[in-house]
């Protein structure tokens, strides 16, 4: 059965990130589909490609050590479409939304992560007419690579330091939300650099657009991470043990 489903979810993985297809276009903050360069999209594509990989070999480890895992899994990855899909409107016209990928960074690691969140945007894309299939890596890169591996970080350093456990979770996801759109302000600078700066004058413009609206939002984010955690550790907790996030004593 797990061979099946690690086939499947290899299948999915590998086809979404070389699809170059259509879907309606969304003003979301989501790079839309159409909006960046050919050559742009497929680098970011291939960039995405080894921590895909990654991806695939922590989620088996995963699984294959800690079976009472898997429904954990599950739900951080339903966390991450439900939070990711509602869509905030930005002063600019433009959307903003929340990543929810900070949970399961810091559960399982960034890059588990990446399958999560290609899943996710795939969904999106086609559903949703949320973000594109051509933009996939570009949205894979930012949303469930970059801001994840900062949430991982930052809950790392959080525990060396000491914080408390619900401050270190509301830090990592925040900063992991707030990451993932300077990431994509850089994407987006990159494909169109402003005439009178280049890239960083464009990304300042980018970054401002977006800022608003996702800097509440990101506080959003990381209050309600603490929340699921909370839930977790009230009915979760042995597979939070098992998964090593809380102690055996605890």
């Amino acid at each position: 059965m797990r061979t099946k489903s690690e086939r499947r979810i290899f299948l999915a993985s590998v086809t979404a990130a070389v699809a170059l297809g259509t879907a309606a276009t969304a003003s979301a903050m989501h790079i839309m589909e159409g909006y960046l360069p050919v050559s742009h999209c497929l680098i970011w594509g291939v960039i995405c490609l080894p921590f895909l990989v990654l991806g695939l070999m922590s989620i088996r480890r995963t699984v294959s050590d800690h079976r009472k895992s898997l429904l954990l899994l599950a739900m951080s990855g339903a966390f991450i479409f439900v939070i990711s899909s509602l869509k905030i409107p930005s002063v600019t016209g433009s959307c903003s939304h929340m990543t929810g990928t900070g949970l399961a960074a810091i559960l399982f690691g960034p890059f588990a992560v990446s399958i999560l969140g290609i899943i996710v945007l795939l969904f999106q894309a086609i559903l949703l007419a949320h973000g594109g299939l051509t933009s996939l890596g570009a949205n894979t890169f930012s949303m469930a690579i970059a801001g994840p591996i900062v949430s991982f970080l930052l809950y790392q350093l959080g525990k060396k330091l000491n914080l408390n456990r619900k401050v270190n979770v509301f830090i990592a996801a925040a900063l992991g939300d707030l990451f993932t759109y300077c990431v994509t302000s850089i994407q987006l600078a990159v494909a169109y650099p402003s005439a009178t700066g280049g890239v960083m004058a464009s990304a300042v413009k980018f970054l401002g657009v977006f800022a608003p609206t996702q800097l509440p939002l990101a506080v959003i984010e990381g209050i309600l991470t603490v929340i699921i955690i909370m839930g977790m550790e009230s009915y979760a907790k042995p597979e939070l043990k098992e998964i090593g996030f809380i102690g055996e004593g605890i």
